[in-house]
């Protein structure tokens, strides 16, 4: 290839956080490179996240046939494949065409790329991505600045609708959910953490999908919001934004408000910290840092013979003191983005 690449197709299979987290690697292509096409081919369960994330070509989905191979009838100059592990999309970087192939070297994906880039377990996830980009003579410090994600003003309208009842207020937003049984910190913690927040004239809402309604009905009755099933990803996006901050265990959501500039208090204990956590003083990270904890490699977290302690040890009084001391910061308080 002979000067600046003019097309580039990002495979990134798996789920929200990672595709969270390459956001500023696509965001160092676009300043690196102005005017370059970049397409996505994602899965259904993560594409939404790019819909959030300006000045990409298109977004496609491998799982849906006629979006896949219209993404094999499409040559590119370069294919950088994201996943970390599996060999799939290394298989599909190979098929297409494309003169410089990158991705990740671990297990024997490496031999299916022209570029096979190092990957570590222990490195942060969007540091990670970047150094993907090492080939293209991309550094680090090209990171475009300010928000990774963003919204429509339609999203940002129907936020304000559901949050009305709270206008005045600072407002905590709570996802209980977890995409695995162990990195849950507990219904009954989140509720008993609302009641306290409410008392202290906190609003509290709850977002989240099928697997949260039944958190978020009990903390309605304590008078919150729950916003379960109700809002897709781009409205819960912005229902997030217009939060105080975020509390959330190890998720796709957590990354969410990470990439909105949001502040977050995140639960980690089975995930690994140094990889996925949140960075920054706009962040504080409860993790008890037991022996067998982090337990999650590549992706995948064993059943817990000790359930879940790393999380069960995190109590309510220390992540309401979090929150509180995320609120008591000025420049904190009444944190909301615009559209």
């Amino acid at each position: 290839m002979q000067g600046f690449p003019k097309s580039l197709l990002i495979i990134r299979p798996g789920g929200i956080g990672d595709a969270v987290l390459l956001v500023p690697a696509l965001q160092t292509l676009q300043v690196r490179f102005p005017g370059v096409s970049i397409d996505i081919l994602a899965e259904r369960r993560n594409a939404g996240v790019f819909s959030l994330c300006p000045a990409l070509r298109s977004v496609r989905r491998y799982d849906i046939p006629s979006e896949f191979f219209e993404a094999l009838r499409s040559r590119y100059d370069v294919v950088i494949d994201s996943e970390q592990w599996h060999r799939l999309s290394a298989v599909v970087a190979r098929i297409l065409r494309a003169e410089i192939r990158i991705g990740f070297d671990t297990n024997d994906r490496r031999r299916l790329f022209t570029h096979p880039i190092p990957y570590e377990q222990d490195d942060y996830e969007a540091d990670s991505f970047m150094r993907l980009l090492a080939p293209l003579g991309c550094a680090a410090e090209e990171e475009g600045g300010g928000p990774l994600l963003s919204f429509s003003t339609r999203d940002a309208e129907a936020a304000g609708c559901h949050l009305k009842r709270l206008e005045g207020r600072p407002i905590v937003t709570l996802f209980p959910g977890a995409s695995i049984a162990e990195r849950r910190w507990g219904a009954e913690r989140f509720v008993r953490l609302a009641q306290l927040l409410g008392r202290r004239g906190v609003g509290v809402v709850v977002v989240g999908g099928e697997g949260e309604l039944a958190d978020g009905r009990t903390i309605e009755t304590i008078g919150g919001i729950s916003l379960c099933g109700l809002t897709n990803l781009a409205e819960t996006a912005a229902v997030i934004a217009r939060s105080s901050l975020l509390v959330s265990g190890d998720s796709g959501i957590l990354h969410i408000a990470v990439g909105l500039g949001v502040p977050t208090v995140s639960l980690f204990g089975p995930g690994r910290a140094m990889k996925w956590a949140p960075r920054g003083e706009n962040h504080i990270v409860i993790n008890k840092n037991l022996p067998c904890s982090p337990c999650t490699t590549f992706g995948y977290t064993p059943r817990c013979p000790i359930n879940a302690r790393c999380m069960t040890e995190i109590t309510v009084d220390e992540v309401e003191e979090a929150v509180l001391t995320l609120l008591s910061r000025k420049n904190f308080d009444g944190h909301q983005q615009k559209p």
